[in-house]
């Protein structure tokens, strides 16, 4: 994090809500994010490609990844990189805290 950077952690949903192998659109502070399960694991990216102007919530959930329902390129769950053409630029990916069966996402803010 930068200097005058703080962590503001925002409620997002119920664990329960985010489907296994499937994707769970959310706005949170007028930011859209989709929360994925893969298994145990729950992460959450910016949900608009950055091919086309489409939701990754729409997208296909697969082998850690995301598909774009737009172009089929393919988001790396974790990292938010390029797994296929014709995505070339990696998607924003959040930090992802679970507690008493709550999803929380991290969102960065500056002060000025």
């Amino acid at each position: 994090m930068t200097e005058g950077a703080t962590m503001n952690w925002i409620d997002a949903a119920a664990e329960q809500d985010v489907p296994d192998g499937g994707a769970l659109a959310v706005s949170l502070q007028g930011i859209p994010v989709v929360l994925v399960r893969d298994g145990d694991q729950i992460f959450a990216l910016h949900d608009q490609c950055t091919h086309g102007l489409a939701r990754l919530s729409d997208g296909f959930v697969e082998n850690g990844c995301i598909e774009c329902p737009l172009h089929q390129g393919r988001f790396d769950l974790a990292t938010g990189e390029p797994r296929s053409p014709p995505v070339r630029r990696a998607v924003k990916t959040y930090q992802v805290w679970r507690h008493g069966g709550r999803v929380e996402v991290g969102l960065i803010s500056v002060s000025e």
